[in-house]
């Protein structure tokens, strides 16, 4: 059977999203492989052509687009053992679906609850309720030409806008920070590491039809679309997490070198700004609005290639890490701790969740009740994660860093601030310093606010030097309201009791 595809109209593809939350039912994905000169591939390699001096421009936004196809990606050891920060830029700027004078709906809130569907437009749709829930959905409607799905290929671009602003690029720091240039795309072995290889073989196969018809919906439950150069930017955004894995650790290329983190007092933290996402996407296929596990498919590398047999996971999406999570649910060597938001998508990650068979244990799931923020997340990190790690003693931290927490994001209720993701960065890189000589790498995940998840990467990158946080200048605290106290303390306790914390 070939990889299904739907064919959604964008507010019918948005509501299918929403209305089957917590519903996503496993689909067995199957397609046939074929040689590398698809129509989709084709179209790639045009683009490539196209963008040679690797720059293109959407929407008021420039970037430096930091890939290519053939060359050789590390910069010297010297170099990065002088680095601070590494970072790797991977937009997927063909991988968007772009409305042409059509609606577009901003999600404004999405609650679990007994109801129906509202928009804020006052017209009521009365959808089907599955037995015991049915979603609250709050939307904003305009009408002109722009990215019609939140995970918009406008989102790395405004993060290195954001970043050059503040000067927190290598034509700033010099040394201090080093983009990575020049990576290599991942090999279909090494997301084979992770996803099923029929599934692998139908996506690519699939771009042929979405060389044809423009865009297709590769999932239902996102929705998650694809483009004609959907396979091929998703392995580029791979490929930019894996070469950061070899930089932050070893130099790739043969050439053996000592581990960057044992040559410095102060180790370089990696950050792959990438998209699409990957902590969705299962082994079977894709999900929520990802394509490949790119951390899951990290973390092999990291084990396959450096010997880092123990690999410590941290997700703290708004949404639960759900791929990540299947992919390593029976493995006694990959722990994977995710916070999120209780009964948000996918609903899954229960707290009771927690490893089958070897792997029982190496999975923890804290689910948080909205309107958690920063006290709790400092209260998790410091009763929870701390004391996970501390007993697990990973050779490498991996970092799924979703910022749709935070207040400003449309997609949950969560009260996380740009003060809070500044600490989360400033303590993981501690964590990682402490327990596995500061090898940790972050990935990008969620987050749909420009402006916050803009500064809120920024801010991280100011928590790696070891600066000032600048949050104060971009948070509102009039707009935060009391944090669930009770509630939390009463999941950090059971959580607790569950693992033996």
């Amino acid at each position: 059977m070939e990889l299904q595809t739907f064919l959604l109209p964008s507010f019918a593809g948005t509501i299918l999203f929403l209305w089957r939350d917590h519903l996503y039912k496993q689909k067995s994905y199957k397609g046939l492989g074929f040689g590398s000169q698809s129509a989709g591939w084709r179209y790639f390699q045009r683009q490539m052509i196209l963008r040679r001096q690797f720059c293109t421009k959407r929407s008021g936004f420039s970037i430096s687009c930091s890939y290519s196809l053939d060359k050789d990606p590390n910069p010297l050891i010297e170099k990065l053992t002088e680095a601070r920060v590494i970072y790797s830029v991977a937009p997927a700027m063909g991988h968007n679906q772009v409305s042409s004078a059509e609606p577009c709906f901003h999600m404004m809130d999405v609650l679990m609850c007994h109801g129906v569907f509202r928009m804020c437009t006052r017209v009521l749709f009365r959808v089907p309720r599955p037995p015991l829930y049915s979603v609250h959905v709050f939307f904003s409607i305009c009408f002109h030409k722009q990215e019609a799905h939140p995970e918009s290929h406008l989102r790395v671009p405004a993060i290195v806008s954001a970043l050059e602003k503040a000067e927190l690029t290598s034509k700033f720091r010099g040394s201090e920070i080093i983009e990575l240039q020049n990576f290599k795309p991942a090999s279909v072995d090494d997301i084979a590491n992770v996803h099923a290889k029929a599934y692998v073989a139908g996506l690519e196969k699939a771009m042929d039809q979405a060389s044809e018809q423009g865009i297709i919906y590769i999932d239902g439950s996102g929705p998650t679309y694809a483009t004609a150069t959907t396979f091929q930017e998703s392995l580029v955004a791979a490929g930019a997490g894996i070469t950061l894995v070899n930089s932050v650790v070893m130099s790739q290329s043969g050439i053996k070198m000592v581990a960057a983190s044992k040559c410095s007092q102060n180790p370089p933290v990696g950050f792959a700004l990438i998209r699409p996402p990957g902590h969705h996407a299962i082994p079977k296929g894709p999900m929520g609005f990802c394509v490949f596990g790119n951390v899951a498919i990290a973390a092999r590398h990291a084990q396959l290639v450096h010997g880092l047999k123990r690999v410590f996971i941290i997700d703290f999406d708004v949404h639960h890490g759900n791929g990540t999570n299947d992919a390593f649910y029976d493995d006694p060597d990959i722990f994977f701790l995710s916070t999120h938001q209780d009964g948000s998508y996918p609903g899954t990650g229960k707290i009771d969740e927690i490893g089958h068979g070897d792997g029982e244990g190496t999975t923890l799931n804290l689910p948080l009740p909205g309107g958690s923020g920063d006290i709790s997340m400092r209260t998790v990190f410091d009763e929870v994660i701390v004391p996970s790690a501390q007993r697990f003693k990973p050779d490498i931290i991996l970092v799924s860093a979703g910022y749709d927490a935070h207040v400003l994001d449309p997609l949950a209720s969560l009260q996380f601030t740009t003060g809070t993701y500044y600490t989360l960065a400033s303590n993981i890189k501690e964590l990682a310093k402490d327990l596995c000589g500061g090898r940790c790498v972050f990935f990008l995940e969620g987050g749909y606010n420009l402006d916050s998840l803009s500064y809120s990467v920024t801010d991280s990158f100011r928590a790696f030097l070891g600066e000032k946080s600048l949050a104060s200048e971009f948070d509102n605290p009039s707009i935060l309201y009391e944090e669930p106290s009770t509630k939390v303390k009463q999941a950090i306790q059971r959580v607790k009791h569950i693992h033996s914390l």
